[in-house]
């Protein structure tokens, strides 16, 4: 076991490193270990059982190398597997969800996007944060089947990423959103691909800032004397890791390979 107190975040894959960035940038000094498991991406094309059972076991292992709260930092996690984990670790979790409510304050028109994998947007904690914040206003609910998994290979300025782009946001575009959630954390690794879809005049809204003030509010370890760079484990492409580390500002990171068996 760990003597050093962390903060354990994972992801299906690369997509969370958007929230890490946030993390680190709210809790310097503060020990970062993150999982990518890449290796069982994308975790919108599964079931919620073969979910919750990755998080169960991404989670022991966090806890394991000194974690003290987890940040779930996949939306389709949360809405799978948070409730469960919550139960059964004695552990304090955050997790992140569709920002529907700050999306609706915000907007001008009221016309509301929100993209999503299948599953988020399927889920009962997505249903029920939509009958919490909605009210009678319907967003535009865009499933982005096959995004998180393009984004996932690293490739961000591939010419079948950029059609896949242009195919999901083509309704939103068409519905006059004057403001789109980003409902995925691989999503804001092609925001300015989304953007330019979009049009200037659209805002896009993701979560990761305020899941790193949550996690702020709730940790209460100290921080060492001597912080360490953040510790990042993938059981896929380490090479991806990295690049997609680096466009995330997180360059001092170091980075592990993970057999897909360990966590």
């Amino acid at each position: 076991m760990s003597a050093v107190a962390s903060i354990g975040v994972f992801d299906s894959g690369v997509g969370g490193l958007t929230v890490l960035r946030a993390l680190h940038a709210q809790l310097p000094g503060v020990p970062l270990i993150y999982v990518a498991d890449s290796a069982h991406a994308p975790y919108g094309d599964r079931s919620d059982a073969f979910i919750l059972d990755r998080a169960r076991h991404i989670t022991r292992f966090l806890r394991d190398q000194g974690a003290r709260l987890i940040v779930v930092a996949c939306n389709t996690a949360t809405a799978a597997a948070i409730a469960t984990l919550r139960a059964e670790f004695d552990l304090p979790f955050v997790g992140i969800e569709p920002g529907v409510k700050p999306a609706l304050a915000r907007s001008r028109n009221q016309r509301v996007g929100v993209m999503a994998t299948p599953a988020t947007l399927r889920s009962a904690k997505f249903r029920a944060l939509l009958q919490t914040h909605a009210g009678g206003i319907a967003p535009v609910l865009q499933p982005c089947p096959g995004l998180a998994a393009a984004i996932e290979r690293g490739e961000l300025d591939d010419p079948a990423l950029r059609q896949l782009l242009a195919t999901v946001c083509a309704p939103l575009r068409a519905a006059g959103c004057d403001t789109v959630v980003l409902g995925c954390t691989h999503y804001p690794l092609v925001a300015q691909h989304i953007q330019a879809e979009l049009g200037a005049h659209v805002h896009l809204l993701d979560t990761a800032e305020p899941v790193a003030r949550q996690a702020a509010r709730l940790w209460t370890h100290a921080v060492p004397a001597h912080p360490r760079p953040p510790l990042l484990y993938t059981n896929g492409d380490v090479d991806v890791l990295r690049r997609m580390a680096d466009l995330c500002g997180l360059h001092h990171a170091q980075i592990h390979s993970l057999p897909p068996s360990a966590a």
